[in-house]
Formats: C-alpha cells, structure tokens, sequence
C-alpha cells in the first residue's frame, strides 16, 4: 500500500515557525510517512492541487501581516479567480503561531484555514493558535493539538504494519553526510565565493555585498547608558539603490572566542575543510554556505551559537549523548512536562546554545559532525533602518545601532549578536567588510519633498527621520525639526 507524501510548508519571520515545521517533519519520518518541509515561497504553489495531505504552518507579524518568505504564497492563494473546487483533494491542517497581546492574534492562521475552506479543501482539525504569552510558550496548544493531529492522519493514511514507528530515544538520520578532506579541492577558491559579483544584479541574502566600513563612531555620550553607534559603509559599485524608509539587512557573525569555544567543546578543527553531501535527493544544499567550507567559517557565520535553544535542540541532543545523566535531564527537558523547568533553565535566563553545551560537556564532546545542522539553526539576518540619503551621501549608507546589552540571573551579560558584533568592528585597525543587502521598507514618505510631514516613531527608533531629513535638505527644504 501506498502512503501519500506528506507537505509541511511554512511561513517564518524569526525562525520559530520553521522550527515547528521541522518538528512536524521529524515526527512524520518517525511514523514512516514520507514528508517534505519547505518554506512557502519557495514551493511552487500552483502544485498543490495535487497535494493531497498538507500542513500549513505560519506566524503573523506586526499587525496581522504575513512573514516575508509567504507573501507571494499569500496574495496567489487570494486571487479571485481561483475556483471553489481548486483543493477538493486536499486534507489540511494549519498551526499558527502568534502572541495574544497583539489585536490580530494569529491572524494569519485564521484566515488562511478559511480561504483553504472556500478552496473547497478539508480541514483534518481546526487551526492550532500557539501563543508566545503563555507561560510554557506556544507548545502549550501545540503539544495536545499535534497528538490530536497525529492520531487523525494515521488514522485515513496507515502505514503498513511492517513499518514500525521508531522510537523517539532513536536519532533520526542526519540531513547531511560531513565529509572531512585534508586539502582543498580545485573548486575551493571559486566554493568560497558568496558575495554578489555581478555589478549589475542589486545584492541579496543569498549573495549579499561585502561592505567595507568606513567609520564606527559612538555617539552617545560615554556616561550614557546606551552605547549607540553611527555606522558608515561604502556600497560604491554595489548596484544598491535606497530611499528614505528602506531597510538595510546585515548577516552577523559569532565572536571568535565563542567560535574557538564552540570547537574545543566538540572537539573540531576550525582550520579543517569539508564538503556536504546530502543523505536524501532533492535536498538543497544550505543556503549561504561554500562549498567546500572551514569549520570556522562554519561556526563563525552559519551556526546561531548564540540564540537561545528550542525544545527541538534538546530532543536531538538527547538522542546523541551517551551519558547516562546528561542524557536524563535532556529528556526531561525535551518533555512536554518539563517545559516550565526548561523555561526557567533557558528562556528566562536567556541561556544560548553554546552556554547549554558548556553544562553538558560529556554529550557536546560526542556530537557528531553530521548532525551540527539538524541541531543548530541558521543565523538569521537583522534589519536596520537606513539613517542616511544618497542625495547627501553618494555611495555611502549609514545605520544607527543601540548596542545590546542587559543582565539576567546569568553571571555574563547578555549581548546582541548583531550589535555586539557591529559595534567591535574597528575600520582604523585594517579593512573591515559587512554582508548586507537593501530591501524596501514599510515607512513610506511622501513622493514631493515639500509635502509637511510630522514624524512620530514608537519604536521605530530615529533612524527613519534622519534619512528623511537628509533627502529634504538636499532638495533645499528648510524649516525641519527633529525632536527626541
């Protein structure tokens, strides 16, 4: 008997989405179901009239928008002219993922599970709304509505008897096959080449331009308590283009102490190269990452060795430690009864991943290679507002950065990665180069630099309005008052 493949698609601002969506994926190949995970936009939607088992699962940002890598998905699964039969075929279920203090609690959720409905698809369950607020986070719904799920799928597509469900203490195959060479192939120099080389095509998260800093100045008084710096990079020659209210995106990198930490911990060589192979066909190479690749440059920029770890970490580092202790507690954590104990140990405290490795030294030092990226996400881009016009400065980009940096229970303070790492670079000591990329922003300014304007921005920070300021100045406007 045939078992239909199963289609977990997602929608993720900051990651937690997708972290959901790979757990749904993990516990389906658990229950020998075939399964594919993939981001929204990168699934070619019109395929799905032939899907025949999907799960959705998507968050909302600000004010009930959908995250960026669903908005084409979005306004496609919207158009008018898609018939009511169009998904007749298909049992869905969708997950959200959103935080109750917002007046458009998952809101993406919801209307997503009723345009499927007009579709004329069939909903295995009603939509799962986790929520960021409550105190266990939002596996709190996720956990009862998921087994529910479970139950509901294998229940209209069994597996045939001969296929045992595996257990959970068993790790599952890695999604890649590390393969260690002593000297870099032929292809290394071109591997290792991820910046935009082509002048004419504008730079982006898959090939971002390398920046050169020009200055790095605090410019907040040295008493003050936030540590604000003024940022200058050159972008001549990068193609970028920008307007007042566009946003700039920069990929961070670890600290090279916690890089050397993170590879004494698992005992690696940061100078050693490696090629992946991936276990499974039509499975993507990472984006991002050379091929062939350092360690170090593994560690340093790929691995978010600093965010805090989800409960998904503590699954898979269960399944790969063979001591008998650290194993325990990290199946306990991993519990859906252990969530308050793995919230007070992690979340409150703000504990990374690398701090977690540290305080289970005997697992960490047995983690196989192989598993690095099952186990540690990707570091994800951060987006600043851009603080300068390219009327005023030509070939140039300015960004105002307040440096992260607060207290918990933790005796180390804890610091943005982003802004840490910006804030250490020094262009005086040698050349110094940022990945970043421009996309358009959602402040919009009026098109006539002689429209009045009052700027107001909670939250938003006064980086907007110095950009805006700038481009009137350089159009001769007078009369500008910029109040803090």
């Amino acid at each position: 008997m045939q078992v239909p493949q199963l289609l977990v698609l997602f929608g993720s601002q900051t990651g937690t989405a997708q972290d959901e969506a790979e757990r749904l994926g993990r516990e389906a190949r658990r229950r020998r179901l075939g399964c594919r995970v993939q981001a929204l936009d990168s699934y070619a939607v019109a395929d799905l009239i032939r899907e025949p088992l999907v799960i959705f699962v998507c968050a909302t940002t600000g004010q009930g928008d959908p995250p960026d890598n669903m908005k084409n998905f979005w306004r496609f699964i919207f158009r008018k002219s898609l018939l009511s039969t169009s998904l007749c075929q298909m049992d869905f279920a969708v997950l959200g993922l959103g935080d109750s203090s917002y007046a458009k609690f998952n809101f993406v959720a919801k209307k997503l599970h009723r345009r499927l409905l007009q579709l004329g698809a069939s909903a295995l369950l009603p939509p799962c709304l986790g929520d960021d607020q409550h105190e266990l986070g939002p596996d709190a719904a996720i956990d009862p509505w998921l087994g529910d799920l479970w139950k509901k799928i294998m229940r209209l597509y069994p597996v045939p008897l001969d296929f045992p469900e595996i257990p959970l203490g068993i790790p599952l195959p890695s999604k890649f096959i590390f393969q260690f060479v002593q000297e870099v192939p032929s292809v290394g120099t071109e591997g290792l080449k991820l910046a935009s080389s082509d002048p004419q095509r504008p730079p982006s998260e898959l090939q971002p331009f390398l920046a050169p800093v020009i200055t790095n100045q605090r410019v907040t008084g040295p008493q003050h308590f936030q540590d604000v710096r003024l940022i200058e990079f050159d972008i001549t020659g990068s193609s970028i283009s920008y307007a007042a209210g566009d946003v700039v995106s920069i990929m961070p990198s670890n600290s090279e102490t916690h890089t050397q930490q993170f590879c004494r911990l698992l005992g690696l060589n940061p100078k050693q190269f490696f090629l992946l192979t991936p276990r499974e066909p039509g499975v993507p190479h990472p984006p991002g990452l050379p091929q062939p690749c350092t360690v170090s440059h593994l560690v340093s920029r790929y691995l978010d060795i600093a965010s805090v770890p989800r409960r998904s970490f503590f699954e898979l580092l269960a399944c790969l430690s063979p001591h008998g202790l650290e194993r325990e507690k990290l199946l306990e954590f991993s519990s859906a009864r252990g969530q308050e104990e793995l919230w007070e140990y992690c979340n409150r405290p703000r504990r990374t991943i690398l701090e977690v490795l540290c305080d289970f030294p005997h697992t960490a030092a047995a983690i196989p290679p192989d598993y690095l990226l099952d186990l540690i996400p990707r570091i994800r881009p951060r987006a600043f507002s851009i603080a300068s016009s390219l009327l005023a400065h030509p070939g140039r980009l300015q960004i105002l950065v307040a440096v992260v940096q607060y207290q918990t229970r933790l005796k180390e303070p804890r610091r943005g990665l982003c802004s840490s790492w910006l804030a250490s670079l020094n262009p005086e000591q040698g050349p110094v180069q940022v990945p970043l990329w421009v996309r358009p922003g959602s402040l919009m300014f009026p098109e006539t630099p002689d429209t009045p304007i009052i700027m107001v921005g909670p939250g938003t920070g006064v980086a907007p309005f110095r950009a805006a300021i700038q481009e009137r100045v350089a159009h001769s406007q007078t009369g500008l008052l910029l109040a803090d």
